[in-house]
């Protein structure tokens, strides 16, 4: 069977496909256009796809007929069309769980970050402007005893909640689609609705999985509801919010800061006049960048397509409605 991957990704995960016989095939350069992509693909039977530079939409899969199965190098599918895989019955690997707990130190890191204006005095420092005393000037705010509110309490999700609560004694107040009993169990979490989470919340922290109904939730009407002392932080994805929104929010001052590991566009333009506020932190996606996660996102990435393989279902799966058409 041949699997083509986009990037290279850790060798833990290349070893395990090609010790269970599977063909490797890498690109020379991983900077690749939609068409040199295309090709690549349509000489595999299976793709490892990290990244989220092309789509897996129709046109993807009427020009590759040839693909059997997708995994992700990601817990999130939001590039790839879930309705197309499933009536091609093309099961749609991901990397749940592995990456949580490196995703939502980075929230907590971000959170700290803007409610300390981290990165605007770290830039004093470089740019040699630390040189008076001023009792008045940008200065942070502190973090006990506040509210954390969670759109998405889920895996990442809850250990946000969790540092927080244990950090800081925050009180925790969430929205789902349906209730964390656990969450509510173990960390007094209190499920709201959507007005009263953004009306609530000291802090704001999105974690939900992105569907197209989620696109620029967060905008002018829901930045106007927040009160004027909140963070706003995002590390799921990017078109959860709308940046002009947030920047006029940021610059009205109906909210006090936001931290961002994700941006809508993605890359953010460095030319962008969010990332010259004093209360804004911004990070390059870099969420699950820690050796441990990528080792293990790798290894489950790998083992959903040696599964494959073997007729066996994927062991993390996104669409696992497909196994009773796929594997009959």
């Amino acid at each position: 069977m041949k699997v083509f991957i986009n990037k290279r990704i850790p060798e833990i995960g290349i070893n395990m496909l090609e010790e269970e016989g599977l063909q490797v095939t890498l690109p020379e350069n991983e900077n690749l256009t939609y068409e040199e992509w295309l090709k690549y693909c349509q000489n595999a039977d299976v793709i490892l796809n990290v990244g989220g530079d092309f789509k897996y939409d129709k046109v993807f899969f009427d020009a590759c007929p040839n693909i059997k199965a997708i995994a992700l190098y990601s817990v999130g599918f939001d590039h790839v069309d879930i309705k197309e895989a499933n009536q091609r019955n093309i099961p749609i690997g991901n990397t749940p769980d592995v990456l949580s707990r490196a995703t939502s130190d980075v929230a907590f890191l971000l959170m700290q970050s803007v409610a300390r204006r981290a990165s605007y005095n770290f830039q004093k420092v470089k740019d040699g402007n630390w040189d008076t005393f001023d009792p008045l000037h940008a200065l942070g705010q502190e973090l006990y005893g506040k509210t954390l509110g969670i759109f998405g309490l889920g895996r990442i999700g809850f250990q946000m909640a969790e540092k927080c609560k244990k950090a800081f004694d925050m009180e925790i107040i969430y929205h789902n689609r349906h209730r964390n009993e656990e969450a509510e169990r173990e960390l007094g979490a209190m499920y709201v609705s959507f007005d009263e989470l953004v009306r609530n919340s000291d802090v704001l922290s999105v974690h939900a999985n992105f569907t197209p109904e989620h696109k620029d939730l967060f905008n002018k009407s829901v930045f106007d509801k927040m009160n004027p002392g909140a963070i706003f932080i995002n590390t799921a994805r990017g078109g959860f919010h709308q940046e002009q929104d947030l920047y006029n929010a940021l610059q009205e001052e109906k909210i006090w800061g936001a931290g961002l590991d994700v941006t809508n566009p993605e890359p953010m333009s460095a030319d962008n006049p969010i990332l010259k506020l004093s209360n804004v932190c911004v990070l390059p996606h870099i969420g699950s960048a820690t050796i441990d996660a990528r080792n293990g996102m790798a290894r489950l990435a790998a083992g959903n397509l040696i599964a494959f393989s073997k007729g066996k279902e994927m062991p993390n799966c996104a669409n696992p409605e497909v196994y009773s058409l796929h594997l009959s």
